[in-house]
């Protein structure tokens, strides 16, 4: 029988972390197995921010994923980098079954689309080798926060069939008001992240459902939800009863969140 799994959000920020080894998260993502996650997952299920689709919908891929460079004006050697993680078919259906059977439907197969850099920059880091079957869930923006957070309650027995969940997004995401990294921290950046921290820690899940009227500075730390959603899958997925743990915290470019979050039930 596999070990129940805890559900994770992380922080995948800018695409350079997967070769810019001064942003501080990128060792934290290199440390995973030793230090955040021992058990090895049998499939991961990720989550991210940038697959955004007006229904719900699965890659099902049943070969390597392809890796998707869905970013402009790079360093040419990100655009070499390759993460071919078997696909997880299998698990992708099993995502299907238990969100339609939660009234999340119809959902849709998309059996071309691989890994985004939303999944294969941070597993790169945490799972290197590749080796480990990957699927994709994707996003709704023209829904809401609670919405997401109940299609992570709908998937939550998928902890108990060794699946990792993983929602990966950013704590904040503002690019146009990103700074250089000399520069202070803006304010509105430190007090949102904070709060969600702290609204996390203390187990008010209702609030961070409501997180754009109860979140200082919500619509500036998130002009759209998309990097935020992932995290409420996350957290739907761990319990109502869940608690959280801060496992990284870092700002980048003077306002970019690395902040992310173990969800797990004592």
């Amino acid at each position: 029988m596999a070990a129940t799994m805890d559900t994770f959000f992380v922080s995948h920020g800018s695409p350079l972390l997967s070769i810019d080894d001064s942003i501080p998260a990128r060792g934290f993502f290199k440390l995973w197995k030793s230090q955040v996650l021992r058990v090895i997952p049998k499939t991961i299920l990720v989550v991210s921010a940038h697959w955004e689709t007006y229904a719900p919908t699965v890659n099902v891929i049943s070969g390597l994923n392809d890796t998707i460079y869905d970013f402009r004006g790079f360093p040419k050697p990100m655009y070499q980098l390759k993460y071919p993680a078997p696909g997880a078919p299998k698990v992708a259906r099993r995502v299907k079954e238990l969100l339609q059977g939660a009234g999340f439907g119809p959902v849709e197969e998309e059996k071309a689309r691989g890994l985004d850099h939303g999944s294969w920059v941070p597993l790169m880091f945490m799972y290197p080798e590749a080796n480990i079957p990957v699927c994709q869930l994707s996003i709704q923006t023209m829904e809401d926060a609670t919405y997401h957070y109940n299609m992570g309650k709908a998937l939550a027995p998928l902890r108990d069939e060794g699946v990792l969940i993983v929602g990966s997004g950013s704590a904040t995401h503002n690019l146009r008001a990103t700074g250089p990294d000399d520069a202070p921290i803006v304010s509105w950046a430190l007090e949102f992240d904070a709060w969600l921290t702290n609204s996390l820690m203390n187990g008010r899940h209702e609030d961070v459902n409501n997180y754009e009227d109860k979140a200082p500075h919500a619509k500036m730390a998130h002009p759209s939800p998309d990097h935020i959603y992932p995290l409420h899958v996350a957290l739907g997925a761990a319990g109502e009863q869940a608690k959280a743990e801060l496992i990284h915290a870092s700002i980048t470019e003077s306002s970019l969140s690395y902040s992310s979050y173990r969800f797990y039930n004592s």
